[in-house]
């Protein structure tokens, strides 16, 4: 692989040279020497970035670079060098996305990545403060910065690479430049270093997960029987444990379970939309304990593969101790079941201003009503067991014609109670409406009387 040897700032073409000499440090090209620097900082420090997940490196273009302050003022700045080979030109003019028409995306791409200067474990993306990055002369847009309401405290850049590709001159015959300024911290190094990578898909990391193989169900298996022991010190022992098989990302039944390897929990997540929310955010936290789950430690639980293809239906089920599974039955749902279903007797609700009045003999003045029940026999009558009521008639006096409004409003007066029975069903469109009065003297009697 063809690689640009790089230094640290140039103020000129091509690469530049360092002499480091007790605390004087000499920069080729303008011979500017830089004295009383606070403590002198490896050119290519032995710094280990993490891995992305969805990028493959393919090619080193600036070896990881101290960003090393020049003077006492607080604004630094510092220029780099690199030239792509024809192969690596090639490849990225050829692997353009075109999908989307407004913006120009490259698949393979020039990533800049900034770091703090620790070498004792890999790190992360950090950003130096007040950072600005110019390639070519023209300015790259870094990620926002994350809003703080702390007082006289900078806010900081998601940890993100930068892409850099459309500010590349694809020629291996021009040298790139690029310029970083940025507010030194004596407290702390950074470093700057450029990778030619491709970027991946949530299907492409998704496929290499299955590729690599499925977790064997016999060792959740022996992780259930773990939990489950019993334990003679515990006062409490575990029987059984309950284990959802919804994903807690989508709320909606898994897939492909996982789960990583780092984690304690049995709960799984869906893989596919795991993958697809970092794709979009990359935060890599596992949504049940909130710990770190990065994609190298997920793996795809085989137990809980089987489970899902058997159940089909429930959404929860039961961990026993001898490793086995059984669907959850709901304990109000079992009482229910058990319990001898009584018989339920039909109530009809006819109006709410109905009275009943109970142990009241009835009598009632037959002679003076017309026998309408002999036209139809299934017409319900008067009688001492049942009252039929006219619901057609209304409860106030306003809706009843002027003629028949005074009886009605002089019975109020003396304090009988009236009521109003059901007609008999229409039979023509002159349908007869038979009321009745019901009256009640002091022995307790209540006399009906047909109008």
């Amino acid at each position: 692989m063809y690689q640009q040897p790089m230094a640290i700032p140039s103020m000129q073409g091509g690469v530049g040279s360092v002499g480091v000499g007790g605390n004087n440090q000499v920069v080729g090209g303008n011979n500017l020497v830089f004295s009383n620097l606070p403590q002198q900082l490896p050119i290519h420090p032995d710094v280990r970035l993490k891995r992305l997940a969805f990028y493959d490196i393919k090619g080193v273009l600036i070896q990881p670079s101290s960003l090393v302050p020049q003077g006492t003022n607080r604004t630094q700045e510092a220029v780099y060098h690199f030239t792509l080979t024809p192969q690596q030109a090639t490849e990225i003019a050829s692997n353009r996305d075109i999908r989307n028409g407004n913006k120009l995306e490259y698949t393979v791409q020039v990533q800049l990545r900034f770091c703090l200067m620790e070498t004792s474990c890999e790190q992360e993306d950090c950003f130096p403060p007040n950072v600005i990055v110019k390639v070519n002369n023209k300015m790259c847009p870094l990620p926002n910065p994350i809003p703080t309401n702390r007082p006289n405290v900078e806010a900081k850049r998601p940890p993100r690479p930068v892409n850099v590709t459309t500010n590349v001159k694809l020629s291996p015959t021009v040298t790139n430049s690029v310029s970083v300024q940025w507010s030194s911290d004596y407290s702390r190094g950074y470093v700057l270093s450029a990778y030619l990578v491709k970027k991946l898909t949530s299907t492409e990391l998704l496929n290499r997960m299955r590729a690599k193989g499925v977790k064997s169900a016999d060792f959740t298996r022996a992780l259930i029987k773990e939990k489950l022991r019993e334990d003679g010190d515990c006062e409490i022992a575990t029987t059984m444990l309950k284990v959802s098989l919804m994903c807690p990302l989508g709320k909606m039944k898994m897939s492909i379970p996982c789960r990583s390897s780092t984690c304690s929990h049995l709960q799984c997540f869906d893989a596919n939309l795991y993958l697809q929310m970092n794709e979009r955010k990359p935060t890599w936290i596992c949504p049940v304990c909130d710990k770190p789950a990065v994609y190298d430690n997920l793996v795809i639980d085989g137990y809980f593969q089987e489970v899902l293809a058997t159940n089909q239906i429930d959404t929860e089920i039961q961990l026993h101790k001898d490793g086995s599974w059984s669907t959850h039955v709901n304990k109000t749902e079992a009482t229910v079941l058990d319990t001898p279903i009584k018989p339920l007797n039909k109530v009809e609700i006819i109006c709410d201003d109905l009275e009943l009045i109970p142990d009241v003999k009835v009598t009632s003045n037959s002679h003076k009503q017309e026998p309408s029940s002999s036209s139809n026999p299934s017409e319900p009558t008067s009688s001492a067991q049942g009252v039929c009521v006219d619901l057609t008639l209304s409860d106030s006096d306003d809706d009843l014609p002027l003629k028949r409004r005074g009886p009605t409003s002089q019975a109020n007066k003396n304090g009988n109670k009236i009521s109003s029975t059901s007609s008999s069903k229409a039979k023509s469109e002159n349908t007869a409406i038979v009321r009745t009065k019901v009256t009640e003297d002091s022995a307790g009697i209540v006399t009906i009387d047909d109008d």
